[in-house]
């Protein structure tokens, strides 16, 4: 494979914008894939595709499924249940930051972005957007670039499931728990800044598994396992 810096730089702005279709909804999850149509989507070679393709499936973006072949990935429930506990941890970590760290305009930018949640309820990709910042913003705040690296990550595989916010009252819920959280930061509370987020990831993840139930069902026990308590 040519390794010149040339190569590695396509290679980079290939994976820089497959990914970014991905965390916008143009490539779905469970879509099939193949290198010589990404390729033309995208205006590239496939060396550079490759390369792409190589990275993104080893962060979980990509998936090889039998009888399918390359996929985006479709994250099945223990995915989530998996990546909801780095959510509670990460976004937890980074609210305690943020209340030790976080600059005064910061704070003020998080609350604008807080107060404006509310004339956005209906608007599901408007409140996603808003969302979005809100947690970029709070990420940053945290002032730590090794716990920022790992929110980027988690953030992307995140973007793999659809929102949920205007369902069943999740934005009015979502965003008494951004004032909870908020109100901890400008108090410089890291240790409920902490708790807040974490149960703010929490009620986010039951709202998850409730429409993952509710849409595609759970899988069956085995004959002969232990049936739910």
């Amino acid at each position: 494979m040519d390794g010149s810096p040339l190569t590695r730089d396509r290679g980079e702005s290939a994976y820089a914008r497959i990914r970014e279709a991905i965390r916008d909804g143009a490539l779905a999850p469970g879509e099939r894939l193949t290198e010589v149509d990404l390729a033309t989507r995208f205006g590239v070679s496939r060396t550079p595709v490759r390369q792409a393709i190589a990275r993104l499936e080893s962060e979980g973006l990509l998936t090889h499924e039998a009888r399918r072949g390359l996929t985006v990935t479709r994250p099945d429930h223990q995915q989530v249940v998996e990546l909801y506990v780095m959510r509670e941890i990460l976004e937890g970590a980074a609210a305690r930051l943020a209340a030790q760290h976080a600059s005064d305009t910061e704070i003020a930018a998080m609350a604008e972005i807080v107060e404006r949640e509310p004339a956005v309820f209906a608007d599901a990709s408007a409140l996603a957007a808003e969302n979005q910042r809100l947690h970029g913003l709070l990420y940053l705040a945290a002032h730590n670039r090794y716990l920022l690296r790992s929110l980027e990550q988690l953030g992307a595989t995140m973007s793999l499931l659809p929102t949920l916010l205007t369902r069943d009252g999740r934005a009015e819920q979502a965003h008494a728990e951004h004032r909870a959280i908020l109100k901890a930061i400008q108090e410089r509370d890291g240790e409920a800044a902490e708790a807040t987020a974490r149960r703010h990831a929490r009620a986010a993840q039951k709202h998850r598994l409730a429409w993952m139930v509710g849409t595609v069902g759970v899988p069956l026990a085995a004959p002969g396992s232990a049936g739910p308590d």
